[in-house]
């Protein structure tokens, strides 16, 4: 039994701990909290022999954080902001009000797509945006884990029996050739094109890059690759240099196609990439992102693995 008991978190200290770290002092928490200081530093001392390591250093008057506090301040969010919630949502309180909405999107998706993604909320002063890039092993393991509510690709994840993944596809986009006006223009030959100019390209782990592989094989096309970049944002950067033509979906570099910086050469509209959102299954699934899937360009939801 005693054993049992000492395995349990005391929620009561915990809320202290976080509402030091979040005031930065004993002083302001205990003015927030309506304790007295030397109370809520006995407080902080049970917790930190239950967990069994410091959470602060102290330095002077102050309290920071060391790592072990960090860790412990972000389960302490992840904890509090569920019990927010549960309680809103079982309460029925308006279900956008004061909600936050946690993105995982792969670190190399279009920042343009993410931002299509969220622009019915991000004038919301009321919801709280927090996005998080990462690679897809990491961010669907931290989805499985609640601590993301979706995570945008443009891979679906393979089928799996044990996690219950909702793959939503939101867009379709078609592939074009870009480049600025001194080396392409609307109605240059795509054969001359490719075969005269750098070409800068997604890597060969793009799914974009393995299909335009292809369609040169098929041309008898064999180009100058200048670059291969696994980074939308950074294919970007390069072609607006000038230092080659690139081969990515118009929502990449749309601000440059409008504002002339860059010609479109081709669409192909046989080569397309393919934006996803992936959820978990859940039964209280946060209404932000209800929210957002229904505002997307293309909003049903498949099973896990399967194509739309």
């Amino acid at each position: 039994m005693e054993n049992t008991m000492a395995g349990r978190l005391n929620f009561k200290h915990l809320r202290y701990f976080w509402a030091v770290a979040k005031e930065g002092s004993l002083a302001r928490a205990s003015e927030v909290l309506h304790v007295s200081a030397p109370a809520l530093s006995v407080q902080i001392q049970k917790l930190e022999e239950q967990l069994g390591t410091p959470l602060f250093d102290r330095k002077g008057r102050q309290l920071v954080l060391n790592e072990a506090g960090r860790v412990a301040l972000d389960y302490a969010e992840t904890i509090f902001t569920a019990g927010n919630d549960l309680v809103g949502t079982l309460r029925g309180l308006d279900p956008l009000l004061g909600r936050s909405v946690r993105i995982g999107a792969m670190a190399t998706l279009s920042r343009n797509f993410q931002v299509k993604f969220l622009r019915p909320v991000l004038d919301r002063k009321d919801i709280e945006i927090v996005v998080r890039s990462d690679g897809l092993t990491a961010l669907l393991g931290e989805l499985e884990s609640l601590q993301l509510d979706v995570v945008l690709v443009n891979t679906p994840p393979t089928i799996s029996h044990h996690v219950p993944w909702l793959t939503h596809l939101l867009s379709e986009q078609p592939v074009s050739i870009v480049g600025v006006p001194d080396r392409v223009s609307e109605d240059a030959d795509i054969d001359q094109l490719l075969s005269k100019e750098p070409l800068i390209l997604p890597s060969t782990d793009s799914s974009i890059r393995n299909n335009f592989d292809a369609w040169l094989n098929r041309r008898g096309i064999r180009p100058s690759i200048v670059a291969e970049v696994d980074d939308m944002a950074m294919i970007r950067l390069l072609v607006r240099s000038g230092i080659g033509i690139a081969v990515v979906p118009p929502i990449v570099v749309r601000d440059e196609l409008d504002s002339g910086l860059l010609v479109q050469a081709r669409r192909f509209d046989a080569l397309t990439e393919r934006f996803y959102a992936i959820t978990l299954k859940r039964r209280f699934q946060n209404p932000v992102i209800n929210t957002l899937l229904e505002n997307s360009e293309i909003s049903p939801s498949v099973s896990s693995g399967d194509e739309p």
